[in-house]
């Protein structure tokens, strides 16, 4: 049975972008929590379990516990955090910015994220790696020219928000599939100004209960 009262326990995976997103909003909102690592690749994939099943039906992480509920879907737990913790702000005040913000999240959390998913990578099979490539490029040069407009230091402006925390493991992709980011200088400024917050260092894949000592920082 779920309480309240318990610290947040994220169900996640070290190299999972939804998982990362999550990591980094409670590093940004200093909320402490405890991981419970689902490897997505051992035994077939711990998240099809009926046990991990009753905890995430679509079968996939993040799943969190918090508050003595269950939530699922990063963009949605990273709202939720909004509205009920204090600290910095991921959605700004203002609402034509709010609305930038949700809309580079949703172009990556929507339109590129799933496309190179692992669940997706596996049905495509031994052209995995350009599939991967051709989305991400597509999704990046969609994305370029609306950052170049908003940003300020950050995605929206000059203050961090969800779209940020969207951004920073959506690059770290590009560059596991072998994209060339350089194409994309305000996505790469982007990324490494906020590659040097601390929120973004210690909830990095490199650094989690569940890397593998080859993949260690």
């Amino acid at each position: 049975m779920l309480t309240g009262a318990e610290r947040p326990i994220l169900h996640g995976y070290f190299r999972s972008s939804c998982s990362w997103r999550v990591r980094i909003a409670f590093a940004l909102k200093g909320i402490e929590f405890d991981q419970v690592p689902v490897n997505l690749i051992k035994d077939g994939g711990q998240q099809l379990t009926d046990q991990y099943k009753q905890l995430n039906p679509m079968q996939q992480v993040p799943a969190v516990h918090i508050d003595g509920i269950i939530l699922s879907q990063s963009l949605a737990v990273i709202q939720y955090l909004e509205e009920t913790r204090p600290g910095p702000r991921l959605l700004p005040a203002d609402p034509v910015k709010r609305a930038q913000v949700r809309m580079v999240s949703d172009i990556i959390a929507s339109g590129i994220q799933p496309l190179q998913n692992l669940c997706v990578l596996q049905k495509i099979g031994a052209e995995k790696a350009q599939w991967a490539q051709h989305f991400i490029q597509r999704g990046f040069e969609a994305l370029e020219p609306i950052l170049k407009e908003t940003a300020g230091k950050y995605c929206i402006g000059d203050e961090i928000s969800m779209a940020d925390i969207c951004l920073v493991p959506q690059v770290y992709n590009a560059d596991r599939f072998k994209v060339d980011v350089d194409q994309f200088p305000t996505i790469k400024r982007l990324n490494q100004t906020l590659m040097e917050l601390d929120a973004f260092k210690v909830s990095h894949p490199s650094c989690q209960p569940d890397t593998p000592a080859d993949m260690r920082a």
